[in-house]
């Protein structure tokens, strides 16, 4: 399998050395020089302040010998992930692209349908998708933009050439996390190297926060100068509650949980010790099925009674909007491409992995032939469960599941193993390579707009391609370029 390093122009069989990539040279020399100690040392120093600071990734599943769940430090690695600047340039204007058809896609959905209509994509595709909110059909929602965060998954691999493609993995449209860490990660790189930021023109996007609430005030339905903003979190056992209370915090704004939260007359309030406060704007961090237990699930404690009245009355905003998961769900993924030829009459900049739709008879009789050669996802599955990865699967794990895909084959899809790029690492052995993905965030307001960067996952385990913290992945930082 042909192989792609974001480093160096020829991986040799140590996995270290070689021709430098030129935007990498004068990082590279400045890494020559450095001892493993002196690396080693930061690395302790960095853990050190992360957990101090609370930085940590709740992993269900996982109990102490009290039962509890575990949390644990996401590790982060001191060599960055460098992109020149033409590279960005051309993925940011792919990002725009596709996160506009994507949200022109979900409003088209709950209104005309007119891409169903076309015949593009099938109804039963759309209407018997368990992301898709029937209680959405014909509201509408200012800007008509739904994602109005998005974290879209990128990877690179090689091309026949043996030089490094990008690709789209996945569309994160719902709640996609990860953004403080791509905060935090610059500001530990600053503190730990700053030296290394005098010599290189790093973008910077220590902004993010403040473009975060420029956006969510653009999705106002108020007429008022200032509306008022919370971040609604599921609470401090979520796995995400760091980040959280950390973008709340950034933007000097509440940080609510659904109690705090009620509704009269159609409007939504926030408790606070000097009266109930109106709320024009709420960053959601809970799914759907939680948000109001009127509409959804019943036995919710994590939403507020009557949100979806105010909703629907125009007198809040969510962000994300409800029902925006019809649009990630991995079974809708395949038709990316054909929605930005659709609404744009544009073609992709960024490509779709080759995918098969296992809910077809033909793609489902090549995935059960190849399976041993395929990674397969659940259409609705996250965090890196719910998957095989056949390359470095057992024979036991690959029939477990050819009995799944047999009982279920709409709800999986298959796509090629795609060697990821890989970037050097410091790990215990020394530095080496590791396999990376990219999480940029794209803010949908006014405008389309994003930090130059995102978060770099790196599958810190030698030869693995599962880069997700839940995992055991750890984070980079990524470094832009300025031309």
């Amino acid at each position: 399998m042909r192989k792609f390093d974001e480093m160096y122009e020829q991986l040799p069989p140590t996995g270290v050395g070689g021709p430098v990539r030129a935007h990498y040279q004068a990082y590279a020399q400045w890494l020559s020089q450095q001892s493993a100690e002196v690396m080693a040392a930061r690395r302790e120093e960095a853990e050190m302040i992360f957990r101090r600071v609370g930085i940590t990734f709740a992993v269900y599943g996982d109990k102490d010998e009290d039962g509890s769940g575990t949390e644990r430090l996401i590790p982060f690695d001191l060599i960055p992930r460098v992109i020149a600047a033409q590279e960005w340039k051309d993925m940011e204007a792919g990002l725009v692209q596709r996160v506009t058809a994507l949200n022109r896609f979900i409003h088209d959905v709950y209104h005309d349908q007119e891409i169903l209509k076309a015949g593009l994509i099938p109804r039963e595709q759309i209407e018997q998708n368990a992301q898709f909110r029937p209680e959405m059909i014909g509201v509408d929602v200012p800007n008509h933009i739904y994602s109005h965060i998005s974290g879209v998954d990128i990877v690179r691999a090689p091309d026949s050439q043996g030089k490094g493609e990008y690709y789209v993995l996945e569309d994160n449209l719902r709640v996609p996390s990860g953004v403080s860490y791509m905060l935090e990660d610059r500001k530990m790189m600053m503190r730990l190297f700053p030296d290394l930021f005098s010599q290189h023109r790093v973008a910077p996007v220590a902004h993010y926060p403040d473009l975060l609430l420029e956006t969510l005030r653009a999705s106002s339905p108020a007429t008022t100068a200032e509306p008022t903003v919370v971040v609604l979190t599921p609470g401090m056992y979520n796995s995400a509650y760091f980040e959280h209370a950390f973008l709340a915090q950034q933007m000097g704004i509440e940080l609510v949980e659904g109690q705090d939260l009620f509704v009269k007359d159609d409007f939504v309030y926030m408790r606070t010790t000097r009266g109930p406060k109106r709320v024009d704007v709420i960053y959601r961090r809970v799914d759907d099925d939680f948000l109001d237990p009127k509409v959804f699930r019943s036995t919710s404690t994590l939403g507020c009674a009557g949100l979806m009245d105010a909703y629907r009355a125009g007198h809040v905003a969510i962000c994300n909007a409800v029902g925006t998961g019809v649009a990630d769900d991995k079974s809708i993924y395949p038709y990316v491409p054909d929605m930005i030829k659709f609404y744009l009459g544009e073609e992709p900049i960024l490509k779709n992995v080759p995918t098969f739709q296992c809910r077809k008879p033909d793609d489902l009789q090549y995935t059960l032939a190849n399976l041993k050669d395929l990674v397969v996802k659940e259409v609705h599955g996250a965090g890196g469960y719910g998957m095989l990865v056949g390359p470095a699967s057992t024979k036991a794990e690959i029939e477990d599941f050819r009995a799944a895909l047999l009982a279920n084959p709409s709800g999986y899809i298959a796509q090629p193993t795609l060697s990821l790029s890989s970037c050097p690492t410091f790990v215990e052995s020394g530095i080496a390579p590791r396999h990376i993905d990219l999480r940029p965030f794209v803010l949908s307001g006014r405008t389309v707009q994003m930090v130059p960067g995102g978060l770099t996952r790196v599958a810190l385990k030698e030869g693995s391609l599962v880069v997700n913290s839940s995992q055991g992945g750890g984070t980079k930082d990524t470094w832009i370029l300025q031309a």
